[in-house]
């Protein structure tokens, strides 16, 4: 699930850098890469934060990276960056945008009288980024580019 190099190449450009203190005190910031994937878990998987596995650091590091960057504007530049990058390489036709507003209603017994759907998880990065531009955050970053 972590992010290729090509495609950190593409993100890199819109994170800021790492803060180094010139006195050399307290502890160094986790590496961004790291930190990034694991908040690209989160979305993906939908799963709280605590959840994070350690591999990624602590979900503490990582909540809070993730809401300073979406107050100081980074996730919108990086959405937007991400739109630009799939509109050029075709997979994004913005002239063919809409949204789904429908709702389907879980019927009580659902699960006993349901049929096991089968349906496996997504096999490649492409659904669950084009999820990402389905959040009010991404329609925003959408809305800019037109």
């Amino acid at each position: 699930m972590d992010l290729t190099e090509a495609q950190w190449q593409t993100v890199e450009t819109v994170l800021p850098a790492d803060p180094v203190r010139d006195d050399g005190r307290g502890r160094p910031w986790k590496d961004r890469r790291t930190v990034f994937n694991g908040i690209l878990w989160v979305l993906r998987t939908g799963a709280p934060w605590k959840d994070l596995p350690p591999r990624y650091g602590s979900y503490q590091t990582a909540h809070r990276r993730f809401q300073n960057w979406v107050r100081s504007g980074v996730m919108e530049q990086l959405l937007l960056a991400l739109a630009e990058h799939l509109k050029e390489a075709g997979g994004l036709d913005l002239t063919e945008c809409f949204v789904d507003g429908t709702f389907v209603p879980a019927k009580k017994g659902g699960a006993v009288w349901g049929r096991p759907s089968g349906a496996k998880a997504p096999k490649s990065w492409v659904l669950p980024t084009a999820m990402v531009f389905l959040s009010p955050c991404g329609q925003k970053a959408l809305r800019r580019r037109k």
